[in-house]
């Protein structure tokens, strides 16, 4: 397997420069991944599949559905294409490569878990300051048109909320400077993330059912159905941060309740 992925690594750095590979190519792993992963859960809203793990009865019109794609294709090209062409310089000064060797797997692990971390650290605090009531107004609630999320939602926002949240995502690997294959690594976890907590599932394989602190659809959709002076849960990923800051305890309660409903229900039976 190792000597595959070098030999078409091979390939790939012989027919295609570092810049091709770092922008163009970091573009379409992130398109890729984006639509791959996020069109099925619009298919699953419009068919009315699986529905018993549909967090919300609310579903999304087919005409809401397509403004959602057409606005993101819009901001892929017009913002976020040119932003990570304008940011390869800096990436590039930190060190970031194409060449082989390919980096050991040790330090591909311990960079992504960086960038984790890291990346929910700075989006807990943006995401809780878009939730002032001027940011709220005029910025954020744009990405709340959708109080129904079905993953490709995750990445529609007013403009500025995508450049302003979207550090949170680039400022691990450009103080790195990485491995573009470790880069497009991030890029597609990172997707596949966001997808899946705004996907308004929650199935029994949903990874926060085996990922230690991983908040997931659940914890995440629960911040959507909920004003913005009331909402919490401003994580991305994990939520020890909201349960640091006290910022998800709408959301234990919630769940505490549920729960003691369910067991009272069960007694009855």
């Amino acid at each position: 397997m190792a000597s595959l992925l070098e030999s078409s690594w091979q390939y790939m750095i012989t027919n295609f420069s570092d810049f091709q590979l770092s922008c163009l190519g970091s573009f379409i792993v992130h398109e890729s991944v984006f639509f791959l992963s996020g069109l099925p859960f619009v298919l699953l809203e419009r068919l009315g599949f699986l529905t018993k793990y549909k967090i919300q009865a609310k579903t999304n019109t087919p005409a809401a559905q397509l403004k959602c794609i057409m606005r993101l294709l819009l901001y892929h090209f017009c913002i976020n294409l040119p932003v990570i062409l304008v940011s390869y310089p800096v990436f590039k000064l930190m060190g970031m490569r194409s060449s082989l060797p390919l980096p050991p797997w040790k330090e591909v692990v311990s960079q992504l878990i960086f960038y984790f971390f890291l990346e929910d650290f700075v989006f807990y605090w943006g995401h809780r300051i878009l939730h002032t009531k001027w940011l709220y107004q005029h910025v954020h609630s744009v990405h709340h048109e959708y109080a129904t999320p079905f993953g490709l939602t995750s990445e529609y926002a007013h403009p500025a909320e995508i450049l302003f949240l979207g550090f949170a995502t680039i400022v691990g690997p450009a103080i790195t400077g990485p491995h573009v294959l470790t880069l497009w690594l991030w890029i597609s976890l990172r997707v596949l993330e966001t997808v899946e907590a705004h996907c308004g599932y929650h199935f029994p394989w949903s990874p926060s059912h085996f990922i230690p602190l991983y908040g997931g659809s659940d914890f995440h959709d629960y911040h959507h159905r909920l004003l913005y002076t009331k909402s919490g849960n401003y994580s991305s990923t994990f939520v020890h941060m909201d349960w640091m800051f006290g910022t998800d305890n709408g959301y234990r309660k919630l769940k505490a309740m549920k729960t003691t409903e369910a067991e009272a229900e069960s007694k009855q039976m």
